[in-house]
């Protein structure tokens, strides 16, 4: 039967090739290596992105949660902060801001945290350039600058 299917070999349940047609087979060790490799490019990549999610957002060593604040004469505030740090005998510093009624940013102030208890409560003023209507604490760290330490 000519254009018919080709003959397969003796025995065999596949149906046989024409030579040279389709090429050499590929060898399945070559599949499970790329495999492998893409698995372990995959794992490393996720390590790196949990490390630096972790980085970021872990835990800060030292922070400080507004408490109170109040409107003072003279477009200021005063506020009062709580401050937590995992190291009680290094000194901190926290920024605090206040807020027009815009929501800008109208006065700043660095706070510093002298070294002593893991728990500590704060009170500082801070004067703006407008009528403030809110205080917050921006941020904290450990480094603080030089004109802020003691001698």
């Amino acid at each position: 039967m000519a254009g018919g299917p080709a003959e397969t070999a003796v025995g065999g349940s596949a149906p046989a090739l024409p030579e040279g047609r389709y090429g050499t087979g590929r060898a399945k060790t070559s599949r499970r290596w790329r495999r492998w490799l893409f698995l372990a490019i995959a794992l490393l990549v996720s390590g790196v992105i949990a490390w630096v999610a972790y980085l970021n957002l872990g835990s800060a060593p030292i922070d400080a949660e507004r408490i109170a604040f109040s409107e003072q004469p003279g477009n200021a505030m005063e506020i009062t902060v709580n401050v937590t740090r995992d190291d009680d005998n290094r000194p901190g510093v926290c920024v605090v801001r206040v807020r027009d009624k815009t929501g800008a940013e109208s006065g700043r102030k660095e706070l510093l945290i002298p070294a002593g208890a893991k728990y500590s409560r704060m009170t500082t003023t801070i004067k703006s350039i407008g009528e403030p209507v809110t205080a917050d604490v921006f941020g904290c760290s450990y480094d603080i600058p030089r004109y802020l330490s003691t001698p």
